[in-house]
């Protein structure tokens, strides 16, 4: 495993108009490439997570796994706007000598699919096996795919969807909202509005999860319990967890990312959009999934030309992208086999 930096030293301009410069990208890689640039897997991460797979889902990147280092070239990288790494909001503005904070200029999803190209031309990148990412990756990866047709064999969009949904984005602004009501957000420091944060994960914790994945896990143990449940103590633990690692500058920017992400702007619709995908689709859906509910990869799977949609059983909703992993490495193996053998999907 590698951990590198890239800078684009030009000016980077941004779907608003702004110029960014010095646009910095972390990223991770694993394994080598091969010759004809056959084997090279790109993975695109969720909201507060890092360009480091092997940390948030480690069952799938290793020896003897779906995606192994000894036969793959693995590349991830941290989206712009993230704290580990890449052009973040507690970065130094050029213009002012300040860090940006609340100024950061803002990353749509098809900006983040752009930088990723100049990464990708750094690298010399032609081709890409397999792209794969759940939740805010895979609209990235499917932007990126919308982007550039020609350049995976195969996408992997899991938990995701073509166009934000109305629902997505009231979580998204609910999250927002109580950042805005910590007192400290307006100050300028790298801890503004950290308390907000903390009670913004617990709102996105209840659509990350469902009813059946709380009842199953945050039950008490005692029928004579009257306060301090189970379920409350998780959901501050949670907040509190996320504080430590991460801050409400880079999660308040990173929701409005998610938020613009719709395939259709500007190029006639998203149908249109997403029958200009020329690679091979498998649209991963999960059970209980209520923040990317199933009927969105349905979606995908319908307009994709010669895409399939998959339903994962799973009892914890949209967080099983990160968790049922044994369906989601059967699933892909599956699939890239049969398409490799001609062998009719279904």
């Amino acid at each position: 495993m590698q951990q590198k930096i890239f800078t684009h030293t030009g000016p980077f301009e941004l779907e608003s108009g702004a110029i960014f410069q010095n646009l910095r990208l972390a990223y991770t890689t694993y394994g080598t490439v091969n010759g004809d640039q056959s084997n090279i897997i790109w993975i695109f991460h969720a909201l507060t997570a890092n360009s480091n797979p092997h940390e948030w889902w480690p069952e799938m990147i290793g020896p003897g796994k779906v995606f192994d280092p000894a036969r793959d070239f693995i590349i991830c990288v941290n989206m712009p706007g993230s704290c580990y790494g890449s052009s973040s909001p507690l970065d130094v503005d050029p213009a002012t000598d300040e860090p940006y904070y609340h100024d950061f200029p803002f990353f749509t999803i098809r900006d983040m699919a752009r930088a990723y190209q100049l990464l990708q031309n750094e690298l010399g990148i032609r081709k890409i096996k397999v792209g794969i990412g759940g939740s805010t990756g895979g609209q990235q990866l499917l932007e990126w795919a919308v982007q550039d047709p020609e350049l995976f064999e195969y996408i992997i969009p899991l938990a995701t969807n073509a166009v934000h949904s109305p629902w997505g984005k009231a979580f998204n602004a609910s999250q927002r909202f109580a950042i805005e009501a910590d007192q400290t957000w307006q100050t300028k420091s790298p801890d503004a509005g950290r308390k907000g944060m903390e009670v913004a994960r617990g709102i996105a914790l209840l659509s990350y999860r469902n009813a059946i994945a709380y009842n199953k896990t945050q039950s008490e143990l005692s029928d004579d319990q009257l306060e301090a449940f189970r379920s409350e103590s998780y959901q501050r633990y949670q907040g509190t967890k996320l504080s430590a690692r991460f801050n409400a500058f880079s999660y308040y920017a990173l929701s409005k990312s998610m938020d613009s992400h719709n395939l259709g702007r500007g190029r006639g619709g998203v149908i249109k959009a997403l029958e200009a995908i020329k690679a091979k689709t498998l649209a991963l859906a999960l059970e209980g999934d209520v923040l990317f509910p199933p009927e969105e990869q349905e979606f995908l799977a319908e307009h994709i030309p010669g895409a399939i949609e998959k339903l994962i059983r799973s009892d914890y909703g949209h967080d099983g992208f990160l968790l049922e992993f044994e369906q989601i490495s059967e699933a892909i193996k599956k699939f890239t086999t049969r398409h490799a053998e001609g062998v009719a999907l279904k």
